[in-house]
């Protein structure tokens, strides 16, 4: 059972998360927890830490939080809770939670989706249409000032100091978004580094029309600038753009072609029927004790499917 995330603060540098979904979904949680409060805002005519003038003509007053609200999405289940106004003339009913409150399967693919293409284009204002519709239920200036806080926000975890970070390895990747909404895939450049703790931290998400080697080597430098210190060794497939741009910036680190591609490079050549028992076997690769038993294992693995699968052997066998 996947555990409910709680409403947290902006977070540090120091930071972790396993996976990008889950750095998505903490920030999708405060994406709808800030629609919530804007709604009041709306409502009331004053933000959150406003005082209420004695000329205001709008009633009502915050009063606190309903119970959490789970809601299901793809990578996830997020916690959100709803503003409550008291001395209002009618009972507040918000018309934006609704919009979440369906659990559906679509609700729950499209959030992460269009909050990730929104990053790859720079540009929120992609995740709020789809969000809300074209009948949104808040005001151009209301989606206005969310736009602005998430772009502070967003800018604000960029520029964020990683002096106290001790990398040993970086995994470095562009992940390609569509959310429907667009006629081209959006692209960002990730780079997750594992801690000296066993943890994970996100360093970058940068958007980037394609996996150059200026691209690459700006992201590099932006890390350097922000204090992180050298790793041991990064991991990723075959783009030279990333490799070019660590051969000059970091000529020092060790370098490893990640396994996923190429354990899926390996399955394309064998039929589908034999793949289960075949990525069982890639699969233990990885975690060999020591790189004689896992190279070991790669003989064995190529003796067994060379007559079924003649090109194996040679891709198991790139870098």
């Amino acid at each position: 059972m996947e555990k409910s995330r709680a409403i947290t603060p902006e977070p540090k540098a120091s930071s972790t998360w396993e996976r990008l979904e889950d750095f998505v979904c903490e920030h999708v949680q405060r994406f709808i927890q800030s629609l919530l409060e804007e709604e009041v805002t709306e409502l009331l005519g004053r933000t959150k830490s406003a005082r209420r003038e004695a000329i205001d003509v709008t009633p009502g007053y915050r009063n606190g939080y309903g119970k959490p609200r789970h809601l299901t999405l793809k990578s996830g289940i997020i916690t959100v809770r709803r503003p409550h106004v008291r001395d209002l003339n009618e009972r507040f009913v918000s018309r934006v939670l609704p919009l979440f409150k369906r659990q559906t399967k679509e609700v729950g693919e499209l959030l992460p989706q269009l909050y990730l293409h929104g990053l790859a284009l720079g540009d929120f204002a992609l995740a709020l249409r789809g969000l809300l519709g074209k009948g949104a239920p808040l005001s151009p200036a209301s989606l206005l000032r969310l736009k602005t806080q998430w772009q502070l926000e967003y800018d604000a975890w960029k520029q964020r100091r990683l002096d106290d970070l001790e990398v040993v390895y970086m995994w470095a990747d562009g992940l390609y978004v569509k959310a429907g909404l667009e006629d081209t895939k959006a692209a960002l450049l990730v780079m997750i580094g594992a801690l000296t703790n066993g943890q994970k931290v996100i360093l970058a998400v940068e958007s980037g029309q394609r996996e150059s080697k200026e691209s690459w080597g700006m992201m590099l430098g932006d890390l350097r600038k922000r204090g992180l210190k050298p790793w041991r060794c990064t991991i990723a497939d075959g783009h030279l753009g990333l490799w070019a741009a660590l051969g000059e910036q970091y000529p020092q680190l060790a370098e490893q072609r990640c396994w996923n591609p190429r354990i899926t490079n390996v399955l394309d050549a064998i039929p589908k029927k034999h793949q289960t028992e075949a990525r069982t076997l890639l699969g233990a690769m990885p975690y060999a004790e020591t790189r004689a038993a896992c190279e070991a294992l790669r003989t064995q693995f190529a003796t067994r499917y060379h007559e079924l699968a003649p090109k194996v052997a040679e891709r198991l066998a790139d870098d």
